[in-house]
């Protein structure tokens, strides 16, 4: 059977949805990271006539919101670059690379928080509950806003959940140095201060294992989470015509865009018939697993060694 290379036509409609999603996307994180900054000041100014480690300790966290919200923005914008003849995918990567130093960077500076907490609490000081709640008040408010220009968009695209959590984990770290701020005005316990700040890193590192897991996972090429192998070669092998499929292989380019290259035995047959029974084959992908990007080899027998014949096709 002679070999034949087919170019697909198949349109990328869901890259253009896609670039809509990281627009809206990208102008939540402009005006999160806007809010972010000002708020950031304000807490390192409150932190410090207040004489609060809580709310320094939200005030770091709100500079490194503010470093991660900059970079998942060039990310954004970068991965829509169109692809060139050495990055043939694109710089979609660029987007997971940014989710990864936003969640090492959040587990650093909890490690950081750990470490003053524990100082603070071999030498407690004396701390100002009535403006540490003020400006934490305020900054409740603040996150509260943030997130609402990211929810719509966070599930979208891994990097922009790393932004999201961020937020989150900045309202939580809000609520706490509130909870703190009214005990010290009411009670002078300031040792609770140490405490919650030990509360807000340990909340930020177990949000952040996620994060960083999956933006790892992507990076080694793992197949997705959601995704069984097993279960694609048993869905191919059920199309008619199809013998076997071995080496197959899933990947995530960046968030929502997986790949899959496999090879295909099916039965002898003319080249010009192996077309119909290719769209199958992907019209199954995208239909069941959103594999939008797959290159198919199809074979009439296994070619684990050279000499074996086989046609060559490519899906994108």
């Amino acid at each position: 059977m002679p070999g034949e290379h087919h170019d697909s036509d198949h349109d990328h409609d869901h890259e253009g949805g896609r670039s809509h999603l990281t627009a809206g996307g990208r102008r939540g994180i402009l005006l999160a990271l806007s809010i972010t900054l000002i708020m950031m000041i304000a807490e390192v100014i409150g932190g410090l006539l207040s004489n609060s480690l809580a709310l320094l300790s939200d005030a770091g966290h709100m500079f490194t919101d503010a470093l991660a919200l900059t970079l998942s923005f060039f990310a954004l914008k970068f991965a829509e670059m169109p692809a060139t003849e050495k990055k043939t995918y694109g710089f979609y990567r660029l987007e997971i690379l940014s989710a990864l130093l936003n969640g090492i960077m959040l587990i650093i500076i909890s490690l950081y928080i750990l470490y003053e907490a524990y100082q603070r609490i071999l030498h407690p000081a004396v701390v100002e509950g009535k403006l540490m709640l003020i400006v934490a008040v305020i900054g409740l408010f603040v996150n509260i806003l943030g997130a609402l220009f990211l929810v719509k968009h966070h599930g979208t695209s891994l990097n922009i959940r790393g932004a999201f959590l961020h937020i989150i984990g900045d309202a939580a770290s809000s609520v706490g140095v509130i909870i703190g701020g009214i005990i010290i005005y009411y009670t002078g316990w300031f040792l609770i201060d140490p405490l919650l700040s030990i509360l807000i890193a340990v909340g930020i590192i177990i949000g952040t294992v996620g994060l960083v897991t999956e933006s790892v996972n992507i990076l080694l090429e793992s197949a997705p989470a959601h995704i069984s192998v097993e279960t694609i070669v048993r869905e191919i092998e059920k199309i008619k015509g199809v013998q076997e499929a071995y080496h197959v292989h899933v990947w995530t380019i960046t968030s929502g865009v997986y790949a899959l290259s496999a090879h295909v035995v099916i039965d002898d047959q003319l080249v010009s018939g192996s077309r119909e029974l290719l769209d199958a084959i992907r019209a199954m992908l995208e239909q069941g697993f959103n594999i939008l990007h797959s290159t198919i080899q199809l074979e009439c027998q296994r070619c684990d060694a050279e000499g074996s014949c086989n046609i060559s096709v490519s899906r994108h």
